[in-house]
């Protein structure tokens, strides 16, 4: 198809502004390595929020910038030495090549990151898998490693991360898989997803919620994404041999851990738990064979049926300020995705 010199982007001009420029901007060359794809949809994260806000981050981010990195669509060029990848096809990828970001109608991606869409899997669909269907993927499987007939704890377990990390534990064999979500309304998706229990975090003592669920035992897996206190509240949650997987913080915090805290996690005595991060940027650059495994395994699911993509609300790209509104209010169940053409 023929390229366009011009396309339309959501910018943000400055760290904590909340309002996006939809602007005019040249259509990017794709480099060594890289593809140029026509965006059809791009899935909305709170990692976009965090870098919008200023946040804390795993790496500094250069304003003006375009936020997205989980987009699907359709190559429309090949950089030099790209083999395998030709144009016309429709794929899912992580935007984010030479500063590309996914709030546009094209964005550049490394070829290492690009996966063919399976035949019948729609752009939304696609577009939320990467990020947050592989993110829960690896985690359960690769870093917690999670066995059958253990307990596992999946905070915000109806957005995108949390209603996929639900039905995994479950197909991985978990005993019990606790959702925690902030409000009474979500407590039946989250059952309908697979969880066992749902805990509502009305207060600051869920934890003893879910011991209470857990017999006082705790549980074997527990994810964190919230940041701040909420770090130590789910290590109270934690088994002996429990393993505890933060992979973000949505409230802007880093996460911390008291004084006491620490003292009773590492001496009082050694409850022999594991505290291990995630990024999974990492892991496409730096195990990219198994990160496109465990995504190769995600899609398989999905397209068998056996895993269902979070509820989707698509908004068209001049509407990426209500959406990020959306996520910090905590005001959605599911994945929200952007569609730059609509």
């Amino acid at each position: 198809m023929d390229v366009p010199q011009r396309m339309k982007v959501a910018r943000i001009a400055q760290p904590g502004a909340a309002r996006f420029e939809l602007d005019d901007a040249a259509v990017p060359t794709p480099g060594p390595g890289q593809v140029l794809i026509r965006v059809e949809s791009c899935g909305v994260n709170f990692s976009d929020v965090k870098r919008r806000r200023g946040d804390v981050y795993p790496f500094e981010t250069a304003f003006p910038f375009v936020p997205g990195a989980e987009i699907a669509g359709s190559i429309v060029a090949v950089g030099p030495g790209v083999d395998g990848l030709s144009t016309g096809s429709r794929v899912f990828a992580l935007a984010g090549a030479g500063g590309s970001g996914g709030y546009a109608q094209f964005a550049l991606s490394y070829a290492r990151t690009v996966a063919p869409i399976p035949a019948g899997l729609s752009f939304d669909v696609a577009s939320v898998l990467l990020v947050a269907g592989t993110t829960a993927k690896l985690i359960l499987r690769d870093v917690a490693r999670l066995a059958p007939g253990e307990t596992v704890l999946v905070p915000a377990a109806t957005g995108g991360v949390g209603s996929f990390a639900l039905q995994i534990a479950r197909r991985r064999g978990a005993a019990k898989v606790i959702a925690l979500v902030g409000h009474e309304s979500k407590r039946a998706r989250a059952m309908a997803l697979g969880a066992h229990d749902v805990v509502v975090c009305e207060s600051d003592r869920w934890p003893d919620a879910v011991l209470g669920l857990t017999d006082g035992r705790g549980v074997d897996v527990a994810l964190e994404s919230n940041g701040g206190a909420s770090l130590e509240q789910t290590l109270r949650c934690l088994a002996s041999f429990g393993r505890l997987v933060v992979y973000g913080a949505s409230n802007g915090r880093s996460a911390t851990l008291s004084g006491e805290a620490t003292e009773r996690f590492l001496y009082a005595p050694a409850p022999n738990q594991a505290l291990l991060a995630f990024n999974l940027g990492g892991w496409f650059s730096d195990r990219s064979a198994t990160a496109s495994d465990a995504l190769g395994e995600l899609i398989a699911e999905v397209a068998a049926g056996h895993i269902v993509a979070p509820e989707i609300r698509a908004m068209p790209l001049a509407s990426a300020a209500q959406a990020h509104a959306l996520l910090e209010d905590r005001k959605v169940s599911g994945k929200l995705v952007l569609e730059p053409w609509s």
